[in-house]
């Protein structure tokens, strides 16, 4: 599997249209998932006007899928740098230089503000920017999917009640 941690990340803008994406998982942690973004972006848009989300997982040589849907709000600054500190320095410039979601008149002034920021910080660390950082999805609802001969396959339900789960089985 060439990527497992990829999932589709389903928001609603403040007008009501689903826009819907590709993004990495990078951290499970007890309160949920976190992925990492741009806050100026189309996604990071949506998310500050309606902060729930639904998120698939889909493997399809292994017949699963997962769903996890829920509230999302920014992680810590910290947990943002953290990460940030443990990117490949590419991968930091990119996300520095980078006014995602907004249009560009061609790759060229892309290459430019890449190259000149490479050479601004030649030797030095790359400062994680303030409008960049986490996101952290809690868990409301979990569909298990798991794909059977015939289409007749496993659903099951988890909905979070209070401190704990509710788990019921749905027909395919």
């Amino acid at each position: 599997m060439k990527e497992p941690r990829a999932m589709a990340l389903a928001t609603l803008s403040a007008t009501g249209e689903v826009h819907n994406r590709i993004v990495l998982l990078k951290q499970i942690v007890p309160e949920g998932l976190i992925f990492f973004s741009n806050y100026h972006s189309s996604k990071g848009q949506d998310l500050a006007a309606r902060p729930q989300v639904e998120a698939l997982f889909y493997w399809d040589h292994l017949q699963r899928q997962v769903r996890v849907g829920g509230a999302v709000e920014k992680t810590s600054r910290k947990i943002s740098e953290d990460y940030w500190n443990s990117r490949a320095r590419l991968s930091q410039l990119s996300s520095f230089v980078s006014h995602q979601s907004a249009p560009v008149p061609d790759r060229d002034v892309m290459e430019e503000a890449l190259t000149a920021a490479d050479q601004r910080f030649q030797g030095q660390p790359i400062p994680c920017p303030p409008h960049w950082g986490g996101y952290l999805i809690r868990p409301e609802r979990m569909e298990l999917w798991m794909g059977k001969e015939g289409r007749f396959h496993d659903r099951f339900l988890y909905r979070k009640i209070g401190s704990g789960w509710t788990s019921t089985r749905l027909f395919p």
